[in-house]
């Protein structure tokens, strides 16, 4: 990575009803990890996920309200410019459910996929060449119901891409389920692994995929756990092997999760807390996979709803939606600890952290 500020783009979701204007674009600074403004933002109505499409070119948000156009929510297009930062608008399509809130890009960049919360339902995009999007294609309609009151129906909170496979993992917090679906024909099909089932009441929110493709982390956001799967080879089913709290023992108020994201050299992985405030550590076996707490770190603001970590992996930004703040910190690169870096960036309900190289 060239040395140099203006190597990385920062992306930053944020949702517009307290002041913000949309999705807001900083520089990476590598020598103190600290963002650099750009002056930049992409006016989108309440961008609460973004996604960069593998090469770097493009930008999708969905937007949780999509104006008098899409009344129930809509996925945006943005072509990027790496020199400037700007954000220019391609187009935008409904998102058909209501209420999305994730969008990945499959790894050929041919596809978006986004999930509705507010209606438990997935759908396709097709990925035009020029960046614009077409569709909507296949649907999905999920549906069920699990323990709490916020499991009366299905919410689809999370489509991921297996790095694998190509298949995209949908985490449904309403259902208790991981819904794993091959994308191949551009149709939403139960893969291999089909469903995965989370404990009753659980609600899984983000899932990550371990780089070496055999291990599955689920982090469930209503019981404050996070579900570790193994599959012996990637054409093989994933198998539950073992849940984790990721909350100290000894903490006793109200919690719920929310991001989670393994360090680049697949050695730690970190978990968000919304009620404890913290980033959850824990140290990734070499061999099986399983997981051991090894601390929390203050986040330093209150609800980290999502948080980024930076390529290379120095560096991970935690973004707080309840005090308007993104934190800095420095990732020790033996222990996986981390450490604020002093930096803190204020910021109108941030809700998202994505990064692009530059070329």
């Amino acid at each position: 990575m060239e040395n140099v500020i203006g190597s990385i783009l920062v992306f930053i979701g944020t949702y517009t009803t307290s002041g913000s204007k949309g999705v807001y674009v900083y520089r990476l600074d590598p020598a103190n990890g600290n963002l650099v403004s750009t002056g930049h933002v992409a006016e989108v109505q309440n961008p609460s996920f973004v996604a960069p499409s593998p090469d770097g070119r493009f930008l999708y948000a969905v937007s949780s309200r999509g104006g008098k156009t899409y009344p129930n929510g809509a996925i945006c297009a943005f072509r990027i410019d790496h020199k400037t930062g700007v954000l220019t608008p391609l187009n935008a399509q409904s998102s058909v459910g209501k209420g999305p809130c994730h969008v990945s890009v499959t790894a050929d960049g041919r596809l978006a996929a986004i999930a509705n919360y507010g209606s438990g339902s997935v759908v396709l995009f097709k990925i035009a060449e020029d960046g614009s999007l077409d569709g909507p294609g296949a649907m999905v309609q999920h549906e069920g119901s699990s323990l709490t009151r916020r499991q009366k129906g299905p919410h689809a909170h999370s489509i991921t891409l297996d790095p694998t496979t190509g298949d995209l993992a949908a985490a449904d917090l309403g259902t208790d389920e991981v819904r794993m679906y091959d994308v191949a024909d551009d149709k939403l099909k139960l893969a291999t692994d089909g469903i995965l089932k989370l404990a009753p009441g659980a609600g899984p929110r983000h899932v990550e995929f371990h780089p070496g493709g055999r291990w599955l982390y689920v982090i469930n956001e209503l019981d404050s756990t996070i579900t570790f799967f193994s599959r012996p080879k990637p054409e093989a089913s994933f198998a539950s092997v073992q849940t984790v709290s990721t909350l100290p023992a000894d903490f006793a108020g109200n919690n719920t999760t929310a991001d989670i994201h393994l360090h680049p050299n697949g050695r730690v992985l970190y978990g968000s807390n919304r009620g404890h405030d913290s980033i959850a550590s824990f140290a990734v076996d070499p061999k099986r996979g399983t997981l051991k707490a090894i601390g929390h770190t203050p986040s330093g603001g209150k609800d980290p709803r999502n948080f980024g970590i930076a390529p290379g992996g120095r560096y991970l930004y935690a973004a707080h939606q309840s005090t308007d703040n993104i934190v800095a910190f420095k990732i020790d690169p033996e222990t996986g600890a981390l450490q604020p870096t002093g930096f803190e960036l204020k910021i109108p309900m941030p809700v998202c952290v994505r990064f692009v190289q530059t070329r």
